[in-house]
C-alpha cells in the first residue's frame, strides 16, 4: 500500500494518515502501526480489522510523537535477510515513504532531483518506545473486551422463517414478530436483505459480515437449497435485520412464486446486496436489477402508500426504493474497474445498464464492492465497511419501528398472493405484470384484468385495458338513456315487464299487451316494445346508446331484451290464479278493467269513469260488472244492456253484438249505413274482437293454469337461474330436496333455495323486479338496494 504521510515543512513532522481505507475511506489520522498487515491504521480502522478472529493476534504498535514509518518501496532485501527499514524521508511528489537505499535508487536521477524529500525525525528514545508499547497493549485489551462484549450480544441470535416458500406469512401478528427478533418496540430499525443465485454463498457472507462468522443462517456444502423461504434475524450491534432469501435459478416447481416473493423483500428493505461469485458480472445481473425497478415502481410504491393509510401507520411507508450494493467476488479476473483508472466504477455500472434495459431509477443508489480472493477465507472487511457508511445515511431511508416493518410485509402479502397460473417461461422478464395482477380474464374478448390482485375485497371493479368486443353468448350489452347522456350523465337502464310505479296486476297485465319497457330513473319510461300496432321503432336508434361491457368470472351478467319477462309473467298469472280462487276477484277485476280499456274502441267510455249505470245510474260494486253499449260506448249494469242487435255502422259486422236497452229501441234508424264509415271505424273496433277472443279464455285460467306452467317453466327461467336439474339440495342450509321439501329460485342470485331460507320479500331493480319478489337470506341481508 501506498503511505499517506504528509509534512508541510521541511524538518517538521505532521500527522500520519490511515492507510487502511477501511472504515475511514482513508482520510483520519493514523493511530497505530501493524507489521502483519504493513500498514498504518486509524483507530477505527485497527478496531474493525483486528476485532475479527483471524487478525486479532497481530503485532501492532501505537503511533506517538515523532513515529517514522516503515519504507513503502522495499521489502527489505540488501543482504538483510528481508528486514524492513524504517523511512528517512517522504517525497511529496510521489506520496511514498523510503528509507534511505531506497531514496539513492528512485531519486537519484535527473527527473527527481527536484521532488521535496521531507525527512522524518530520528527514532523515538527506549523510554518513549516503552511508554508506546504500554499505550499499544492498553488498545489492544480495549480491543479484545469489545469483541468479548461483541461476541455475548451474538450468543443467542438466531434465524427464524419469515415467509415459506408458498409466500405464506409464518408470523402472525406484530407481537410475534418482536419476540422472534429479540427487540424492543420501540427501537428503530433498518432492514438488510440480500439476493444472488442459489450457491453463491449468501448466507456465508451475512454470516461474516453481521455476526462474526457464526451460523446464524444455516449453509451448506450439499448440492440442494439451503433456503428455502424467506428467514430473518436481528442484528443486535448494528441494529438491523438482516433478512436472507432463497437463490435464483434454484430447481423449484413454483419459481413464480418465489421470485415474486422477493420482491416483497426487496420493498420493505432500507439496504440490498447483490451477491455474485462469477468472474465477470452476466448480463442477468442487470436485467434483474432493471426489471425489479421497473415491478417496483409499477405494483408496489401504489400498495405502500394505500397500506400507510389502511394500517394508519404514524411513519408513512417509504415509496423510495432501497440502496443497492453489488458485491463481486472474483478468483481469475480482476474487479470492475481495475483496468480503467480514469473511469469510475459508477460510470461504468451505468454503461451495462444502459445497455442491456436501463438504469434502476427505482433503487436510491446502485453501488460496487469487489473482492478478489486468491487464497481463501473471502475477506468480507471492505463490504462490512461499505455496508455500515450507507446504514449511518438517513437522508433516503430513514430507521423504523418493528411494527411498521411487520405491517409493510403483511400489505403487500395480503395484496400479492395466489398461485401463478403457468410458468411463464421465456418471457423474457423477471417480474412479468402477471405476477402482480389481477389473473381474470374477459370472458368475451379474453382481455386480463389491470388491476392488482385482490382489488375486489377493496371494492374496486375489475377494468382492462383494451375495448370489449360483443359476443352473442354472454349478451355483453348495455343500455344508457340518451337524454341523460345528452345532459352529462351516465344513467345505465335495463328491459324490464313493468314501470316502476305500476303495481303488480297492471304492470303484469301491460306487460302481456304493450311488450316490455325500459325505464330512467331520471326521465321514467322511455320506451315500450309494442306501444303501437305498427311501426315501433328499436330503442337503440330513438332512446338508448349501446356499449360493449367486458364479461368476468363470477359476474352476475348482463339483463338484456327482457330476459325475466317470461318468469315474471308465469308468477303473476300464479298470483292471478292465487287471488281469483283464494283471496278475492278484486286484481283480476283490475286487470280486466285495465286491459278493457287498453284494448277498447275509441268512443267507449273508459272503465274508471264508468261508476254509474248510465240508464238506472245505479252505483257499481266492486263485485258488479260493468257493459259496454257497442253502438253508443257508454257504461250499463247487466240488466240495462241485456238486448243484441247488429251494429255494423261501428264495426261489429251483422252478428248480434250487446246493445243497452235505448240503442236496441232505436235500432230501425240506423237503416242506411255509409261505406266510408265503415272503413274508418273498421280499425277501432278490430283490436276489440281480438281482445274478446283472448278474455273469454281467462275464465278457465285457474283450472288450467298447471298444464301451461308445466310446459313453459323451463324456458321461462331467467338466464342467471341455475336450472333445476342442478339443485340438489338448499344453496343455505344444505338440506336436500325432496317431494315435501320444494325448491325456489332466490330472484336476485339464482340459486336454488329451500322455503324456510327465502321467507324475505323486496324489490331486485338489478334483475328487472322493481316489486317485492322472493329473494333468499343471504341475499336479504346485503345492505343497500340489489
Amino acid at each position: 500500500m501506498s503511505g499517506h504521510g504528509s509534512s508541510s515543512e521541511k524538518g517538521v513532522n505532521t500527522s500520519l494518515i490511515c492507510q487502511e481505507n477501511y472504515s475511514c475511506g482513508g482520510s483520519e489520522e493514523a493511530a497505530f502501526e501493524c507489521d502483519d498487515c504493513k500498514s498504518l491504521q486509524c483507530v477505527r480502522c485497527e478496531l474493525e480489522l483486528h476485532s475479527q478472529e483471524r487478525l486479532k493476534n497481530h503485532e501492532r504498535v501505537q503511533i506517538g510523537p515523532g513515529h517514522v514509518p516503515y519504507c513503502d518501496n522495499c521489502k527489505g532485501g540488501n543482504g538483510d535477510s528481508g528486514k524492513r527499514h524504517r523511512s528517512v524521508v517522504r517525497c511529496q511528489n510521489c506520496k511514498v515513504n523510503l528509507c534511505q537505499d531506497c531514496q539513492k535508487r528512485t531519486h537519484s536521477g535527473s527527473s527527481k532531483k527536484k521532488h521535496q524529500l521531507t525527512p522524518y525525525p530520528p527514532p523515538p528514545k527506549p523510554a518513549e518506545v516503552n511508554s508506546v508499547q504500554t499505550s499499544v497493549k492498553a488498545a489492544v485489551q480495549i480491543a479484545d473486551e469489545t469483541i468479548s462484549q461483541r461476541s455475548k450480544l451474538l450468543e443467542k441470535v438466531s434465524s427464524f422463517l419469515l415467509v415459506d416458500e408458498n409466500e405464506e406469512m409464518q408470523i402472525k401478528d406484530e407481537a410475534s414478530f418482536m419476540k422472534s427478533l429479540s427487540c424492543y418496540p420501540e427501537q428503530l430499525l433498518k432492514v438488510v436483505s440480500i439476493f444472488g443465485n442459489t450457491g453463491e454463498g449468501k448466507s456465508h457472507t451475512l454470516n461474516h459480515t453481521f455476526f462474526m462468522g457464526r451460523e446464524v443462517f444455516k449453509t451448506s456444502p450439499t448440492q440442494e437449497s439451503c433456503t428455502v423461504g424467506v428467514w430473518a434475524a436481528f442484528d443486535p450491534i448494528h441494529k438491523v435485520v438482516i433478512i436472507d432469501t432463497e437463490g435464483l435459478l434454484g430447481n423449484s416447481s413454483k419459481q413464480g412464486q418465489r421470485t415474486r416473493l422477493l420482491l416483497k423483500v426487496l420493498a420493505i428493505s432500507d439496504l440490498i446486496i447483490y451477491r455474485t461469485h462469477a468472474d465477470r458480472l452476466h448480463d442477468d445481473l442487470f436485467k434483474f436489477l432493471g426489471d425489479a425497478s421497473d415491478a417496483y415502481l409499477k405494483h408496489f410504491t401504489k400498495e405502500l402508500k394505500a397500506a400507510t393509510a389502511r394500517c394508519g401507520l404514524d411513519v408513512p411507508l417509504s415509496t423510495l426504493g432501497p440502496a443497492v450494493v453489488i458485491f463481486h467476488e472474483t478468483v481469475h479476473t480482476k474487479l470492475l474497474g481495475s483496468e480503467k483508472s480514469s473511469e469510475s466504477v459508477d460510470r461504468l455500472l451505468l454503461e451495462r445498464f444502459m445497455k442491456l434495459s436501463r438504469y434502476p431509477e427505482a433503487f436510491s443508489s446502485v453501488q460496487y464492492w469487489g473482492t478478489q480472493t486468491l487464497t481463501p477465507p473471502t475477506d468480507f472487511r471492505g463490504l462490512q465497511s461499505k455496508l455500515e457508511q450507507l446504514l449511518d445515511n438517513n437522508a433516503t431511508r430513514s430507521p423504523r419501528t418493528p411494527v411498521v416493518i411487520f405491517k409493510a410485509l403483511q400489505a403487500l402479502s395480503e395484496r400479492f398472493n395466489g398461485e401463478i397460473v403457468g410458468e411463464l417461461v421465456g418471457h423474457g422478464c423477471f417480474f412479468p405484470d402477471e405476477y402482480f395482477t389481477c389473473s381474470s380474464l374477459c370472458l368475451s374478448c379474453g382481455s386480463g384484468c389491470k388491476n392488482s390482485m385482490n382489488h375486489l375485497g377493496e371494492g374496486v371493479c375489475h377494468g382492462a385495458k383494451h375495448r370489449c368486443r360483443y359476443s352473442a353468448h354472454h349478451d355483453n350489452r348495455i343500455y344508457t338513456c340518451k337524454a341523460c347522456y345528452e345532459g352529462g350523465k351516465e344513467v345505465i337502464v335495463v328491459p324490464k315487464t313493468s314501470a316502476s310505479s305500476d303495481s303488480p296486476w297492471l304492470g303484469l297485465a301491460k306487460y302481456a299487451w304493450s311488450g316490455y319497457v325500459i325505464e330512467c330513473p331520471n326521465c321514467g319510461v322511455i320506451y315500450r316494445s309494442r306501444q303501437y300496432w305498427y311501426g315501433n321503432q328499436d330503442p337503440v336508434d330513438t332512446v338508448v346508446r349501446t356499449e360493449i361491457q367486458h364479461v368476468w368470472p363470477g359476474s352476475e351478467g348482463f339483463l338484456k331484451d327482457n330476459s325475466n319477462a317470461a318468469q315474471r309473467l308465469l308468477d303473476g298469472v300464479n298470483l292471478v290464479a292465487q287471488s281469483v280462487s283464494e283471496l278475492s276477484v278484486k286484481p283480476a277485476k283490475a286487470v280486466t278493467s285495465w286491459l278493457t280499456d287498453q284494448i277498447a274502441p275509441a268512443y267507449w267510455k273508459p272503465n274508471s269513469l264508468v261508476l254509474v249505470c248510465h240508464k238506472c245510474h245505479i252505483v257499481f260494486q266492486d263485485n258488479d260488472t260493468k257493459h259496454h253499449c257497442r253502438a253508443c260506448g257508454e257504461g250499463f249494469c247487466d240488466g240495462c244492456s241485456s238486448k243484441a242487435a247488429p251494429v255494423p255502422e261501428r264495426g261489429w259486422g251483422l252478428a248480434p253484438v250487446r246493445v243497452c236497452d235505448v240503442c236496441y229501441e232505436q235500432r230501425a234508424s240506423y237503416a242506411e249505413l255509409l261505406e266510408a264509415q265503415l272503413e274508418e271505424e273498421e280499425g277501432g273496433t278490430l283490436a276489440r274482437k281480438v281482445g274478446e277472443a283472448v278474455t273469454n279464455t281467462l275464465g278457465v285460467m285457474v283450472t288450467a293454469i298447471d298444464i301451461p306452467l308445466g310446459l313453459v317453466k323451463d324456458a321461462a327461467r331467467p338466464a342467471y337461474w341455475v336450472p333445476d336439474q342442478d339443485i340438489l339440495s338448499c344453496h343455505n342450509c344444505q338440506r336436500e330436496f325432496t317431494a315435501k321439501l320444494s325448491k325456489h329460485h332466490c330472484r336476485a342470485c339464482g340459486q336454488g333455495v329451500c322455503d324456510d331460507c327465502s321467507p324475505e320479500r323486496r324489490p331486485v331493480p338489478s334483475r328487472g323486479w322493481d316489486h317485492p319478489v322472493r329473494v333468499c337470506s343471504g341475499c336479504n341481508q346485503k345492505p343497500g338496494e340489489l
